[in-house]
């Protein structure tokens, strides 16, 4: 008996046209890439910490190239992969590599499970992955200012998210041994949600639904606004929290 497709959640092409514009917008000389460069230098840190020099690496979903740089620096042989050249649902090219590092980018797609079971499948013997993709835990002022835009029926307008739980039972499902998940929280500060959406937006990581909500009316939006001012601070900042779990896996 055949198994079901995975419910389709997430649309490929916005999510990579969305990375697309993002590219465009770090050209501007205050574009937000906080996350991204915190989770670079955890992988580094991670790396020194296990005194790990991995012969050959894939990196996928970094566009600053910074880690990419790094390793290359400490004789890695590196490839780069974003998620427009890669497809991570389908069989990745290139195995076997010692070390997979995957940034912000599994928790967009649509087979998760399937993911995981091919990047362990590109692995080499004694290979290690390191996945960091936005948690659960996240965001919860801006999901706050979304239900109160449209209170008597709020539209979907952000994509769920994975939390730690829910990360270990699939790295196991995934057959990873000495899985690992652990969470760190990024906290950043906010004047207005309009500010929040524009470094969501130069990172990347805006809405990547199959089924996109309509935009916000005039009234909706201001609601919005005023709901997520009403966590501010007596400095006038929201802050926001962003939870960053990184999955990590040995093949044997």
């Amino acid at each position: 008996m055949a198994s079901k497709p995975p419910p389709r959640i997430f649309s490929r092409d916005r999510r990579i046209a969305g990375l697309r514009r993002a590219r465009v917008r770090q050209s501007q000389r205050d574009a937000a890439r906080y996350l991204m460069d915190d989770m670079v230098e955890d992988v580094l840190d991670r790396l020194e910490f296990m005194r790990m020099s991995p012969r050959r690496v894939l990196v996928i979903g970094d566009w600053t190239g910074t880690l990419a740089l790094s390793l290359r620096g400490l004789g890695a042989e590196v490839e780069e992969a974003d998620v427009a050249s890669l497809d991570e649902e389908r069989p990745t090219p290139g195995a076997p590599y010692d070390l997979i590092v995957s940034l912000a980018s599994l928790d967009r797609v649509n087979d998760l499970p399937g993911a995981l079971l091919h990047l362990r499948g590109a692995l080499g013997e004694d290979g290690i992955l390191f996945a960091s993709i936005i948690g659960a835990g996240s965001l919860a002022n801006l999901r706050r200012a979304m239900i109160a835009s449209e209170p008597d029926r709020p539209a979907a307008r952000m994509h769920p998210l994975v939390d730690n739980a829910a990360a270990s039972a699939l790295m196991q499902r995934a057959l990873f041994k000495r899985q690992v998940v652990d969470s760190r929280t990024l906290t950043v500060s906010f004047a207005s949600l309009d500010r929040l959406v524009s470094d969501l937006r130069d990172q990347g990581l805006t809405s990547s639904l199959a089924r996109p909500a309509p935009p916000l009316g005039r009234e909706a939006l201001e609601r919005a606004r005023q709901s997520f001012l009403a966590g501010a601070n007596k400095r006038g900042r929201v802050l926001e929290s962003f939870e960053i779990l990184t999955l990590t896996g040995w093949k044997d």
